[in-house]
């Protein structure tokens, strides 16, 4: 049982990513520095943490002598989960079931992310489709948690944050369709927010979707890096039929009505998990805010069985979709994907019905957000489970059984649009990070930050720098 971080007297040093823009802006470091640093520092924890899926260091130290770019992060390496289009690079979505192939052109997404100015280091593993809260290829093998090497670092975005957390770049990519921002935040202890649904741009693909599940957004180590991104951002593209995120600093002044839920649809969480949610819930109260304990989420029973019905659906999409490709080979996808594949064909004629359940949830949760300003709930059911409890090769019952059980809460949010963000509030008596989620009306963004920097103030979370060797 080990911690594995790359933190030194560097270019990158203790610095966030806003930081680090400073310092560059002011001339105390300089670009090509930097980049030499996150590299040194990615090849010294990516023989652990396993979260590298394509290198691109040499176009990073090209970038770094010719900037091209400008933007507020200028010259801030960064890494991009392998779901998204770049350039240059193959999009495998954490399949071997194909040949790599490069791209020619950045994605929609690709194109605001390297808009805002920072210098990507390569992609980051993922779990296949990002079907799974648990990254461990049969091929490259497990994504490790950096705080334990014997955990897992979530998924599905789970190469951007063990680098994030490790240390070797301050800010990563990452996107949520069932939890995949929130779920390897809370198993490294780093921020991690869902914006509400629209708020940043979608690949072709993936805006086609029957139900748009998924967003893009960003770890971090700092509510500040989290809320000066989402800054930038806006800058560069807008939606408008969101309300603005503006530029957030600090704590607001409002003491808000919060829910707290420790119950999900299936079942209460941990006791351990319960016990620190309640912590958290303590905390708001001391600093002003109105606590309810509600006893369940507002959403329909059937929730839980119709998502997976639709995750299903998405399995299905995929592999049709990809079978017409060039070397596709079927026989390499895992048993989670092939499972829910099975699922959708063997219950299509359920899907209609179950399509109109989701997209009414919405319902739910809107009158539910009249009364309440936040909800609180853990992000995950129980503590992060080691290498091996959802691996994707096993029966497929057991994996899905075990992702219903412990990714229990997450996926609400996906389907209504509504935005939640995971903070690393509390730790587990093994000294784990463990993430509290909260959640808002769709465009309060900016609630759910202001309320996000008051928490860091009163409760700042563990650095794994900081950390006891074991």
């Amino acid at each position: 049982m080990r911690h594995v971080h790359a933190f030194g007297d560097d270019a990158l040093g203790d610095l966030d990513a806003v930081g680090l823009a400073d310092a560059l802006t002011t001339g105390r470091v300089g670009p090509a520095e930097v980049v030499e640093a996150a590299i040194a520092r990615t090849e010294a924890v990516n023989p652990v943490v396993n979260g590298l899926a394509y290198p691109t260091f040499d176009r990073a130290r090209a970038q770094a002598a010719a900037p091209v770019r400008a933007g507020f992060f200028r010259g801030v390496p960064t890494f991009i989960k392998d779901n998204v289009d770049v350039a240059g690079l193959p999009t495998m979505l954490g399949s071997d079931a194909w040949a790599p192939r490069p791209v020619d052109l950045d994605g929609e997404f690709a194109q605001l992310y390297l808009a805002t100015g920072m210098t990507p280091l390569g992609k980051t593993q993922m779990s296949e489709y990002g079907f799974s809260a648990s990254a461990e290829h049969p091929r490259l093998g497990p994504v490790r948690n950096p705080w334990n090497t014997d955990y897992t670092a979530g998924a599905s975005s789970s190469g951007s944050a063990a680098f994030v957390a490790a240390g070797a770049v301050p800010i990563a990519h990452a996107n949520d369709g069932g939890g995949s921002i929130r779920i390897p935040a809370s198993c490294n202890g780093l921020v991690g927010l869902k914006p509400s649904r629209g708020r940043l741009p979608l690949d072709k693909a993936v805006s086609r979707m029957p139900i748009r599940v998924v967003a893009n957004g960003v770890v971090t180590r700092s509510v500040r890096d989290t809320a000066a991104f989402f800054r930038e951002a806006e800058r560069i593209w807008r939606s408008p039929k969101l309300p603005p995120i503006g530029d957030v600093k600090h704590a607001g002044k409002q003491r808000l009505r919060i829910a707290v839920i420790t119950r999900s649809l299936l079942s209460e969480c941990s006791a351990e998990v319960r016990e620190l949610t309640l912590k958290t819930a303590g905390l708001l109260e001391e600093l002003g805010h109105r606590v309810d304990h509600v006893e369940k989420p507002p959403v329909p029973t059937s929730f839980a069985s119709d998502f997976v019905l639709y995750w299903g659906l998405l399995a299905f999409g995929q592999i049709h979709v990809s079978s017409s490709a060039a070397g596709f080979d079927r026989s390499r996808l895992d048993n989670l994907t092939l499972g829910l594949d099975r699922l959708a064909r063997r219950n299509m004629h359920r899907m209609p019905l179950a399509l109109i359940r989701l997209r009414g949830t919405r319902r739910h949760t809107a009158r539910f957000a009249r009364t309440y300003d936040a909800v609180l709930t853990p992000t995950l059911a129980d503590e992060t489970p080691p290498i091996g409890y959802l691996d994707p090769t096993a029966d497929y019952q057991q994996v899905i059984d075990r992702l219903q059980e412990w990714v229990a809460y997450t996926p609400v949010h996906n389907v209504t649009g509504e935005p939640a963000i995971s903070l690393p509030l509390a730790a587990s008596a093994n000294g784990l990070p463990v993430g509290m989620m909260f959640s808002a009306a769709i465009g309060a963004e900016v609630r759910l930050l202001e309320l996000a920097y008051e928490l860091e103030e009163a409760r700042p979370w563990a650095r794994i720098q900081d950390a006891d060797a074991w």
